[in-house]
């Protein structure tokens, strides 16, 4: 009789678990290539349009430019995206310093040949909605300018209505309920008046004519809502440095705006427009 010892074979459920293992790696592996390849593809496009824009806005440097709805590499093949992003900070216009556009293309045609081919790339649009964002940096230096009354620390919101209820239960001229609250804005902050600096705080109504920005106060406030009411000529006054027309100029790639609105820190201007070309022959600004 032998004394060699036998190694004990693997048991089928040992080897059945093997196989799994090794399928799921081979799984992980194949997701995460084609993962990398979806966005891959993403960035191509993305890369494109990016440069397609800055040269369309007149940009120093590439906006930033995202492609959504997942999986990317589908809307790559068919050289058709449902909606891309692409948002440009600190541009200068007119008077602005600071404006940030954001804006959404839809439907937007990109085929795959010239995104990868080295000729002329050309993106077609089917609609644009853009946005045109003023901080309140810079409605604060207007005022500055323009008013030629220091401003500090101004901030921008918007009020709805319970805001304004809220305003004229503490003493606001009533004919704020009259306002439609999408059309009104407060700004509050700090005003040197007669030397000594002050905390105010203005409701407006908004309205937006041939793309400008026309704020006309409604109720000035100094100090705390139970203060006493302001004498006549200090309120004209203020009231004259808060009456505002901000123009942000045309908003880029042809869009008419629509749209005027107070966000917290800023007021913004939107519109859309119809089918847009980006690349060769493509009108600028």
């Amino acid at each position: 009789m032998s004394d060699r010892s036998v190694a004990p074979r693997p048991r089928a459920g040992s080897r059945t678990a093997l196989r799994v293992k090794r399928s799921v790696a081979t799984l992980v592996v194949l997701v995460a290539v084609a993962v990398g390849i979806d966005y891959g593809a993403a960035a191509l496009t993305e890369g494109v349009v990016a440069r397609q824009m800055r040269t369309q806005l007149g940009l120093a440097d590439d906006p930033s430019v995202r492609v959504n709805n997942f999986p990317f590499l589908v809307q790559a093949i068919s050289g058709r995206y449902r909606s891309v992003d692409v948002t440009a900070d600190h541009i200068a216009v007119g008077p602005l310093r600071d404006v940030q556009v954001r804006s959404q293309l839809r439907d937007v045609r990109a085929p795959l040949s010239e995104m990868l081919g080295d000729g002329p790339r050309t993106v077609t649009v089917r609609e644009v909605e853009g946005t045109a964002r003023i901080g309140a940096p810079d409605v604060e230096r207007l005022i500055r300018e323009v008013g030629k009354v220091p401003v500090d620390k101004l901030y921008i919101d918007g009020i709805d209505a319970d805001g304004l209820q809220r305003a004229v239960d503490d003493g606001a001229d009533p004919a704020l309920l009259t306002l439609d609250p999408a059309t009104a804005v407060r700004f509050s902050g700090t005003v040197d008046i007669l030397g000594q600096e002050q905390q105010v705080s203005i409701i407006s109504e908004m309205q937006l004519a041939d793309g400008r920005a026309q704020i006309t106060p409604r109720d000035v406030h100094l100090g705390d809502t139970d203060a006493d009411p302001l004498p006549v000529a200090v309120q004209r006054t203020l009231s004259r440095i808060f009456t505002l027309t901000l123009d942000p100029g045309a908003l880029p790639l042809q869009v008419t705006p629509t749209t005027l609105r107070a966000t917290s820190g800023g007021l913004e201007i939107s519109g859309l427009t119809g089918r847009l070309v980006l690349g060769p022959g493509a009108p600028t600004g």
